[in-house]
């Protein structure tokens, strides 16, 4: 149909749009109005979240209160002691760990030899407290083990003395307690007139401040028959490890002012001059560290000088006595532990009479171990 609106004389209105009204259906039906859509939506407050409301600077208080609370907290409960007794409540911990190497003493074919010592043996005993104190008395320990095997046991040690010598050579002006150490003993019942007569001037020199078993000690090494010794017992205390002597040098096994390397050498000695003796090394029994304030601490935590704790002494003996093939009783983890060496030491270090029968019994089960032939010649478990 022809547009009667449209006039030829104006060109432009062939192009122009016609205007349409638009119906509002929403509004014909009685639905509200929508919201002017003329505004800028952007313009209009949104509604805020809980964390805007947060201030940055609260959170970062927050986290530092935090970090000094939990450092305030370290520092309070750093270095707490713990309770043993609630620790212990069921009783003590076990050692599983043992040093102990039982071994017998070889023919010249390197077979066993099986002796009885109970049948009238005859053995040396060097070392310093555990075998000296309460001399020749019925309760000392060498008395015990006489009892316990049988066996005669001259007592050869001497008091206050040392395993590790002051000096590799003999020195009578600087040391000539020295000349007391077991190694230089072993060279008295050899026979070496050197070092018998270094002894006697030892003896000259320190006067009243020689022990005072010193003479009788002399006088049984050089009337013994070491052709007639069946056995060699060497046992010192914790005393090295609390006087913070040196433990071992890793250049010379055999250094006699070390802890294992005097071990060490008098085996080496007496293997060579006296190759029918059997030797046993004892370790020391537990022995407790000492602190500051007098107080009695666990020896692998305390150490003296620049030495390390007793446990590693003990260890490099054992070490000694294996190179050397030499039978070790472990003293420091079998026959006492840490959680049992109070029942039997009368202070940190000193055997009480408990403690002496049960060193006593360690020694006759290594003494007779060999005694006779056994379903095994390895070392016991």
């Amino acid at each position: 149909m022809k547009n009667r609106n449209l006039s030829p004389e104006n060109p432009r209105q062939s192009h122009r749009i016609p205007e349409l009204d638009i119906i509002d259906l929403e509004q014909e039906s009685g639905s509200p109005a929508p919201p002017d859509t003329e505004s800028d939506p952007e313009d209009k407050p949104k509604k805020r979240g809980f964390f805007s409301r947060i201030n940055i600077h609260l959170v970062l208080l927050a986290v530092v209160l935090l970090f000094v609370a939990g450092i305030i907290y370290k520092i309070m409960n750093f270095g707490v002691r713990v309770d043993l007794d609630e620790i212990f409540a069921d009783g003590p911990g076990e050692y599983n760990d043992s040093y102990d190497m039982i071994l017998p003493l070889l023919d010249d074919s390197h077979n066993p030899i099986y002796k009885d010592f109970s049948q009238g043996s005859k053995i040396l005993a060097f070392g310093n407290a555990p075998f000296a104190d309460d001399r020749g008395s019925e309760d000392s320990l060498i008395s015990l083990m006489q009892k316990k095997t049988g066996a005669t046991i001259y007592n050869c040690s001497v008091s206050g003395s040392y395993l590790a010598t002051d000096w590799q050579e003999r020195d009578l002006e600087d040391a000539p307690q020295d000349l007391f150490n077991a190694y230089w003993l072993c060279n008295i019942a050899v026979g070496n007139q050197e070092v018998r007569d270094d002894y006697l001037r030892a003896l000259e020199i320190l006067g009243d401040r020689a022990p005072g078993e010193a003479r009788e000690v002399y006088d049984i090494l050089t009337t013994v028959d070491l052709a007639e010794i069946d056995a060699i017992v060497v046992m010192y205390d914790g005393s090295d490890y609390l006087a913070g002597r040196d433990m071992y040098d890793p250049n010379n096994p055999t250094n006699i002012s070390t802890f294992a390397g005097n071990t060490e050498a008098i085996i080496e000695y007496m293997n060579y001059h006296a190759p029918h003796v059997r030797i046993i090394v004892m370790s020391p029994p537990y022995a407790f560290g000492v602190d500051d304030n007098g107080e009695y601490v666990s020896s692998d935590i305390k150490r003296y000088g620049k030495q390390d704790a007793l446990s590693v002494y003990v260890v490099l003996q054992y070490a000694s006595c294996v190179a050397r093939s030499t039978t070790f009783v472990d003293n420091l983890y079998t026959t006492f532990n840490e959680d049992t060496a109070k029942k039997y030491l009368t202070d940190n270090v000193h055997l009480n009479q408990k403690g002496r029968e049960r060193v006593a019994e360690r020694f006759a089960y290594a003494l007779n171990y060999y005694s006779q032939p056994r379903n095994t010649d390895t070392p016991a478990d």
